[in-house]
């Protein structure tokens, strides 16, 4: 089994600053399945989107990366897409991961090259030789490769036999930079070597946001999460300001804070509804964050405000009427083209008119002309 079939820990992936997510799906994955497998897309990818999909499952290793990269491109001197350990980048600790999308499974031929490119961009100085060099291609590595990459010392001795042939690639470069080349192979690791298998990387995949978008898989189960806890966050302060504003302006002459509202005779259970329902919102936007492509849970919001927006701007007795026909308006909105509605529930379209509140987005008590 490759080394690179584990998801990534806990923890926020590492940002993809240049690469433009997948679109979130116009309308809800079959629950039956895509109509072809993952592995049956990968077949008709460019070798640009191959790359692409590289560097969304590098987001899922468990490295620690600062960055990662797509170099791919014709002098992208064998390094298709970089993980970066430090900020120091190439001239620091780094893992490459080099791109083949080819119809048949790797040779020997296919990796010297390759191999070679790396030695030379090492010794002219553009970069330092990386932890990890890994193949990457559809079809995998061959019989014949995967013994070698399986053999690190046979490898060694394979790739010096072939620096010496003339009628390899090393013929076409000088034999200064060969003799380089050779003396830096003799004292490389090549244990560096390696190869992903598909199936590995198509599981490693499936942890990151982009493989729902990618695939039209079904998305994740979601888990469950925990109660509000007893203190107001700093992440929730306004919405609630807004409701003691709605129970204030129903009970002019008490005094609510966010430490008493809570144990109110009369708004208490209501209160703390309402932060149920805005803590339900918030495992929904933190799972749609890890679970699925960027923006598909911001997608729902917008849908959810441009549903109860005129019953929010609607003339209403009070507050807290305004409030109550939002909130029912939510649970009456057709939602069904969002991915997310296989996994949302009543009070996630509750919790989200809070947080529209949260930004100001909504308001229940209007100020009186």
């Amino acid at each position: 089994m490759s080394d690179f079939a584990g998801a990534r820990p806990e923890g926020a992936p590492p940002e993809l600053t240049d690469l433009q997510a997948p679109e979130v799906p116009a309308v809800t994955p079959s629950l039956r399945g895509p109509s072809m497998t993952p592995r049956q897309y990968i077949f008709f990818y460019s070798p640009d989107e191959w790359e692409h999909f590289i560097r969304e499952w590098a987001t899922a290793l468990g490295t620690d990366y600062v960055q990662i990269k797509r170099l791919g491109g014709s002098n992208d001197r064998g390094a298709d897409v970089a993980g970066f350990k430090t900020d120091m980048q190439f001239e620091g600790p780094w893992d490459c991961y080099q791109g083949k999308h080819y119809s048949e499974a790797l040779k020997p031929s296919d990796a010297f090259p390759e191999m070679l490119k790396v030695f030379t961009s090492v010794i002219d100085g553009h970069y330092v030789l990386p932890d990890c060099y890994a193949f990457f291609a559809p079809k995998g590595c061959g019989p014949t490769l995967n013994r070698l990459l399986s053999r690190p010392t046979e490898l060694r001795n394979w790739f010096l036999e072939q620096l010496d042939k003339g009628d390899s690639l090393a013929s076409e470069i000088p034999e200064d930079l060969r003799d380089n080349v050779a003396r830096l192979a003799k004292t490389a690791d090549f244990a560096l070597f390696r190869s992903v298998e598909l199936e590995d990387a198509l599981e490693t995949h499936r942890g990151t946001p982009y493989h729902v978008g990618r695939f039209g898989s079904p998305v994740p189960p979601r888990p469950g999460h925990d109660s509000p806890p007893d203190e107001v966050g700093a992440h929730e302060t306004r919405y609630v300001a807004q409701l003691i504003e709605v129970y204030a302006e129903k009970e002019p002459a008490e005094s609510f804070t966010a430490e008493n509202v809570s144990s109110h005779g009369k708004f208490g259970g209501h209160y703390r509804r309402q932060r149920e329902s805005f803590y339900s919102a918030e495992a929904l936007r933190l799972y749609a964050r890890d679970s699925v492509p960027p923006g598909t849970f911001e997608a729902l919001q917008t849908d959810v405000y441009s549903g109860v927006i005129e019953v929010a701007e609607t003339s209403h007795s009070s507050g807290m009427d305004r409030l109550t026909s939002v909130l029912t308006a939510s649970g009456q909105l057709d939602l069904s083209a969002h991915e997310l509605i296989s996994v949302s529930r009543i009070e996630d379209r509750k919790g989200i008119c809070h947080h529209l509140a949260n930004e100001d987005r909504l308001t229940w008590v209007k100020e009186r002309s």
